[in-house]
């Protein structure tokens, strides 16, 4: 049966900042429908107030695809801030989520804020970051903290476009701190609900997230964690093949016997 995927990014990023990895899980998947959502605040929703809590953020993704038509189950892929949300809506409506796939993604019942938080990009974050004075200089800055394996010209490239992102569709100040106060408060439950399969992903240089998160939540959660060496934060960019291939193995490893 074919699956609905429904991809969400993190702190004040936008779907088309998964730039190709739609088209490459679309290439592992491709009977399956990938779907791609902004939380309130961030691109096509940017006029929106970002809300203060996950919950409400859950409620929002819920009433977008409602009226887009689509219905539950979902197969859920997110990252970082998105990761909560997901949690959040398993948890509160599990019937909801088939299953769930994590990226670089943390909680503060298993993880100080210096892991979840690094702490050697907090003068970047604030002066390239909430100060920086043109958009350009906030997403190279973004690029150079959350990607490891891209080359100078493909980032450059990125940075370039991703600034036409933020001026066609720009995220307040006001906006980027409620969506960090609502990851800060988020509080993630004790365990999962069981029958929904969950899958953490990370970057194992990850320099924005400590990977240290995703081992605690897995150990927390008792759920299978898969780590990419080098790869960064920003894990679709820096390994989207990888990922997709990733997500195959977990949920067809039959595919992949049979093709050996």
């Amino acid at each position: 049966m074919a699956r609905t995927w429904v991809l969400m990014r993190g702190l004040i990023r936008e779907q088309r900042h998964w730039e190709g990895f739609g088209q490459q899980l679309a290439a592992v998947f491709p009977d399956d429908r990938i779907v791609m959502v902004d939380l309130p605040g961030n691109g096509s929703a940017h006029r929106q107030a970002s809300p203060t809590r996950i919950e409400a953020m859950v409620a929002a993704v819920r009433t977008d695809l409602s009226q887009r038509g689509l219905r539950p189950p979902f197969h859920v892929l997110a990252l970082s801030l998105g990761g909560m949300v997901a949690i959040n809506w398993m948890s509160e409506y599990p019937g909801e989520v088939a299953a769930a796939a994590l990226l670089n993604s943390s909680v503060s019942r298993f993880s100080p804020f210096w892991h979840r938080l690094q702490p050697d990009n907090y003068g970047t974050i604030i002066k390239k970051g909430l100060l920086a004075k043109t958009p350009l200089i906030r997403e190279q800055a973004v690029l150079s903290m959350t990607t490891n394996l891209l080359s100078e010209s493909q980032r450059a490239e990125i940075a370039r476009r991703w600034c036409g992102y933020a001026v066609d569709a720009p995220v307040s100040r006001r906006n980027a701190l409620r969506q960090l106060w609502a990851a800060a408060r988020f509080k993630a439950p004790i365990r999962l609900p069981s029958g929904a399969p969950v899958l953490i992903i990370a970057g194992g240089e990850d320099r924005m997230v400590n990977p240290a998160c995703s081992r605690a939540m897995a150990r927390g959660w008792g759920v299978s964690l898969k780590l990419h060496p080098a790869a960064g934060h920003d894990i679709t960019l820096d390994a989207g093949d990888w990922v997709a291939d990733t997500l195959r193995d977990w949920l067809e490893p039959e595919t992949v016997i049979a093709e050996e």
